[in-house]
């Protein structure tokens, strides 16, 4: 097959998070089984305008903030170049409407909608566009095809309007092979908790750091290591301080890969207090590692933790609830084990081979058509 793929950044932008990397681990599977993919997607200052990037032709136009116009014009000029047997569109910032720009067939990638949870994170007029860029997706891709990463957010978009018929869950895979558990790496003494991921403000980790102020005054031995960088973090730092926290809240900023296998298989609970995610990949990346989550019980991590076989769910701001659960995971370290054990079991299941299967059939079906 030959696909267009479009995407606001590729995995080698620096500002690269999961999105890109659930969207690579497919398309580099996909390009080594013979198709032809082309990727359109924004740039950053000094970045190679076209380059190959794991069997895929990426071409960068414009910047992350203005990719929303300049991305359309170089999506029509590679819809001129090759016609494409099938347009994915990534839709995980602001929607492009590829549907209206071409009579091909389309697949709508869908990590998660912001809808209201925009609000949390930028400026009201961004949060704003952000929230009526999402409204019109139902009518606008009228004729397209959709994944989901998760039964969240299929719920979501059926919600606003797209028939159950039309959307594909396809779950995002883990590398059980690199995330892993290993004998050699103890959990930690005293007890640590972790959260790795980007540091902004709709992630809600301001409310673990809360957590671990309530815990601490029954454990006061308790940390937690925050590894990810971000806007968010001076505003964190200030809570930490003003909690009293600031040597128990450890910000190790961007870690290495070693460290963040480290860091997953010696803390005794990975935090994941986010109010909406598409799935949660670092919840499958510790549950690899044999080390299970607490995690807010919202759209996305409601589908990637088990409820009390892999990990724990507690109302989404609720820090009192974190932190008795954090209380319960310090002092139990069976508990901690079991549910490290069942998560490894639960990851094991998930592949990326397995996605790339399946979204590889969906697309032949598409193209079909």
């Amino acid at each position: 097959m030959n696909l267009l793929v479009v995407n606001w950044l590729d995995r080698l932008n620096p500002m690269a998070g999961g999105a890109e990397i659930h969207l690579f681990e497919l398309l580099r599977r996909l390009a080594e089984r013979g198709h032809r993919i082309r990727l359109v997607c924004s740039g950053w200052p000094g970045c190679t305008p076209v380059e190959m990037v794991d069997g895929v032709e990426v071409t960068r136009v414009a910047g992350r903030n203005t990719f929303a116009l300049a991305g359309r014009r170089a999506i029509r000029r590679a819809l001129r170049t090759e016609t494409p047997d099938v347009v994915i569109e990534d839709v995980n910032k602001l929607p492009l409407f590829v549907a209206t720009m071409t009579d091909r067939p389309v697949c709508v990638v869908v990590p998660h909608l912001f809808g209201t949870t925009a609000f949390q994170e930028a400026p009201w007029p961004m949060a704003a566009i952000v929230w009526l860029a999402e409204r019109p997706i139902p009518w606008l891709y009228r004729r397209a095809e959709y994944q989901a990463i998760s039964e969240s957010t299929r719920d979501d978009l059926v919600l606003r309007g797209i028939p159950t018929g039309r959307i594909r869950v396809i779950h995002l895979g883990v590398d059980a092979g690199h995330y892993c558990p290993d004998s050699s790496v103890p959990r930690t003494d005293p007890p640590s908790f972790l959260y790795v991921g980007r540091l902004k403000r709709y992630k809600g980790v301001g409310f673990a750091i809360e957590a671990l102020a309530l815990a601490r005054k029954v454990r006061p031995e308790l940390t937690l290591n925050i590894a990810g960088s971000g806007d968010d973090r001076p505003r964190l730092e200030g809570i930490a301080r003003d909690r009293g926290q600031g040597e128990a809240v450890r910000f190790l900023g961007f870690v290495s890969e070693a460290e963040k296998l480290t860091l997953l298989r010696s803390t005794w609970g990975n935090i994941f207090p986010s109010p909406k995610e598409g799935w949660g990949i670092t919840v499958v990346e510790a549950a690899a590692c044999g080390t299970p989550s607490l995690a807010s019980d919202s759209p996305g991590l409601r589908d990637s933790v088990r409820a009390g076989e892999t990990g724990y769910l507690v109302p989404h701001g609720d820090a009192e609830a974190l932190a008795a659960r954090m209380l319960e995971f310090a002092g139990n370290p069976a508990l901690v084990e079991r549910l490290g054990q069942a998560g490894r079991r639960f990851a094991e299941s998930l592949s990326w081979d397995r996605a790339a299967d399946l979204t590889e059939s969906h697309l032949r079906d598409l193209s079909g058509r």
